[in-house]
């Protein structure tokens, strides 16, 4: 009778299926499967819009309804009865603006609602770099602001927009707005992982978009507003991108508010991306 001799694992070491769970350092993946990786991942997220057309409403109507109200609304106030196309080219590249601060939004809210449904925990066990996860969200959402900002400029165009520069120029604009949009869904994203619920990054998010895009030159000059407002709308990175993109399009000095727009992005991204990552790391 032969005997089998069973050798155990020294003590503090894992076991098998340890080893197996044990995921794959971040500094082991190179730069080619991290790229993979943001792709499959980026591809998950679309599919799960095109399963979930609902989750496109946002991006689809939220556009026509700002213009028309605010058109409608405040263009005869702001520009004179019967001169809302005067305003269609004020407040349509000022609402580019603004549809990728709202867009950024749902980042956070869709990060939230992961880890309530346990997608994250699937993650966890997958060799795949933290970072990819969240790169791979803001991906998405910027197409997603693509399509927002198109159907914006669309229905600008119907109401009687007019591009005084060049086409051009007009790609300029959109895209110092996708590039401004996706430096906030970092600060969003952050959001998404520090609070609890999907309701409280709603509300936290909600702060911070009311004083931003009305304390602004997004809808109205800024000549009207008592001093410390107007000095708070100078420094206002929305203000700076509203006032970049509507001289891209209507024509004026862009130098300043070009690089303001793009030394907050930078900021924003440098101070809240790395903070993001290592708290998606922490918890997951």
């Amino acid at each position: 009778m032969s005997t089998t001799t069973v050798t155990k694992p020294p003590v503090g070491s894992p076991g098998p299926a340890a080893a197996r769970r044990e995921p794959v350092a971040e500094g082991r993946i190179g730069l080619r499967a991290n790229l993979r990786h943001i792709g499959a991942l980026a591809r998950r997220n679309a599919l799960q819009i095109k399963q979930d057309p609902e989750s496109m409403f946002d991006a689809v109507l939220m556009p026509i309804i700002f213009i028309l109200l605010f058109v409608y609304v405040f263009g005869g106030a702001i520009s004179g009865k019967g001169n809302n196309d005067v305003y269609v080219n004020y407040v349509t590249p000022g609402l580019m603006a603004m549809m990728g601060m709202n867009i950024a939004m749902a980042v956070g809210v869709g990060i939230n609602d992961d880890f309530k449904k346990g997608v994250m925990d699937r993650f966890r066990t997958m060799p795949i770099a933290r970072s990819s996860v969240l790169i791979a969200k803001i991906v998405v959402e910027v197409g997603r602001m693509l399509i927002a900002t198109a159907i914006l400029l669309g229905m600008g165009f119907l109401l009687g927009l007019e591009i005084h520069t060049s086409v051009l120029h007009l790609f300029a604009a959109i895209g110092l707005s996708m590039v401004f949009g996706a430096s906030l869904m970092w600060i969003f994203i952050l959001l998404g992982l520090t609070l609890k619920t999907a309701q409280a990054v709603q509300g936290m998010a909600m702060l911070v978009l009311m004083p931003l895009q009305f304390g602004s030159s997004i809808f109205a000059p800024t000549t009207s507003m008592p001093g410390w407002l107007e000095t708070f709308t100078d420094y206002n990175p929305l203000s700076n991108l509203a006032d970049a993109a509507r001289n891209l399009i209507n024509g004026g000095p862009v130098a300043h508010s070009v690089w303001m727009t793009l030394g907050w992005a930078l900021a924003i991204t440098v101070v809240t991306a790395p903070v993001a990552v290592a708290k998606f790391r922490k918890k997951t």
